[in-house]
This record gives structure tokens, C-alpha cells and sequence, in this order.
């Protein structure tokens, strides 16, 4: 782990944080290439009322777009939460260069179904637990006060 991974999990975080400040699940995302932010997204599942609104979704596409390609082999997704197996294989598809995420979704996550198989491109270099107390923190936050509400 780089400093720079702290450095861009941090931006993926404040991304969370819209999430969490809208009521949605707080996973943020951002796409990084040659240390530059090409792309960010948070949950919108809610808002836009679409199960695939998911984080990594919504900054892989606005990658797409806002660079006119569709792989990334020179980028990196940033995510706060361990991508699920939806995004697993939008991950996949993207050919990204690097994925990054914080802590791992026990209950949700790609690994849930996947186990030790790795759902990612072979070429990709896969890093995890970058600041992950962090984005723990925020998930259990988010959860513990939608219990109180119901």
C-alpha cells in the first residue's frame, strides 16, 4: 500500500459520505489514472430507484464517458466497501489496471460467492484494506441509525 492509496481512498470516503448524507448505503468510488481523478461516484440506489446504481458502477461509467474508452487498463477504482458480484463483473469487464477497496462486505460481497476465485481481470492487481476501519465505521453508522428509525 502506497501513501497515494490513502490519499485517493480519502476522496473515495467523501463520496461515501453524499451516499450516507442522502440515505443511501455509504460506498463511494473513484477512478484515478496517472494520479489524477478521472471519475467519481456514491450509491444512488435509492435516488434513481435502479438496483445497478451502485458506487463502482456509476464512476466506471462516467470513466467510459468522460474518456471515450471502454477499458481501463491504466486506471485504478478506488472503493470504500469490497465490490460486489454485480460490480465484480463490470470490474472485469473494465480490464482496470488496479482495484483498491477499504473493507470487505462479509454479507454482500463478490468474495460471499466467489471465495478464494478471483472475479477480477487476470491482469489486475487487487489491494484491500486500505483505511478500512474508516469505511467500516461509516457502514456501521449508516445501519445502527437506520435500525433506531424503523
Amino acid at each position: 500500500m502506497t501513501m497515494g492509496d490513502e490519499y485517493f481512498m480519502k476522496i473515495a470516503l467523501r463520496e461515501a459520505e453524499k451516499a450516507y448524507a442522502e440515505g443511501e448505503v455509504p460506498v463511494g468510488a473513484i477512478v484515478v489514472i496517472d494520479g489524477k481523478v478521472i471519475s467519481r461516484g456514491y450509491n444512488m440506489v435509492e435516488k434513481l430507484k435502479d438496483p445497478t446504481a451502485h458506487a463502482e458502477i456509476i464512476a466506471l461509467t462516467s470513466a467510459f464517458n468522460a474518456l471515450g474508452a471502454k477499458y481501463l487498463p491504466d486506471a485504478t477504482l478506488y472503493v470504500t466497501v469490497e465490490p460486489c458480484l454485480m460490480c465484480a463483473g463490470a470490474i472485469y469487464w473494465s480490464k482496470l489496471g488496479r482495484i483498491v477497496w477499504g473493507t470487505s462486505d462479509v454479507k454482500n460481497g463478490h468474495q460471499v460467492y466467489t471465495g478464494d476465485k478471483n472475479p477480477f481481470h487476470p491482469k489486475a492487481q487487487i489491494i484491500s484494506g486500505v483505511l478500512a476501519e474508516e469505511a467500516s465505521e461509516l457502514m456501521r453508522e449508516f445501519f445502527q441509525a437506520r435500525r433506531q428509525k424503523i
